[in-house]
């Protein structure tokens, strides 16, 4: 999804909605600015914008995972684990071997579905708590 693109900007309320309005926060101009070296992937369904989440280069081999919103009424349905599994080949394919994230302590049980492992203790971020977590990432494997 190009940065400034109308989908962009709808990922924006989408991500508002599900993650900033609950909290009662908003996103600064400058966090929104910092976006435009990430990638920005999305889940459409008939057309319409379902789920995003934003991955951000750490360093040659680390990714970090972040801002990953789920529409309410796609909510369930399987949006997010695509995206995430989306996000981990596509990281792969641009030579990423590690994938970080920062998760809501609400959050973690979906992590370890997906094999993600928490890593270090509790921590606040936006007020609420989370624990950072990762992936090691690796080719699919032939059967």
């Amino acid at each position: 999804m190009p940065f400034g693109s109308s989908e962009q900007l709808e990922s924006i309320e989408l991500r508002r909605l599900v993650l900033r309005i609950p909290l009662g926060l908003d996103f600064t101009e400058e966090e929104l600015q910092a976006e435009h070296d990430q990638w920005h992937l999305s889940a459409f369904r008939d057309r319409k914008l379902c789920g995003i989440l934003l991955l951000k280069s750490v360093s040659a081999t680390e990714v970090k995972m972040r801002q990953v919103a789920v529409h309410p009424s796609s909510s369930g349905k399987g949006i997010g684990t695509l995206l995430v599994r989306f996000s981990e080949r596509f990281a792969l394919s641009k030579g990423f071997q590690l994938m970080t994230l920062h998760a809501r302590e609400t959050a973690v049980p979906f992590y370890h579905k997906l094999h993600y492992d928490v890593v270090g203790d509790r921590f606040e971020e936006v007020g609420i708590p989370h624990f950072k977590m990762q992936k090691s990432l690796s080719p699919p494997t032939a059967l």
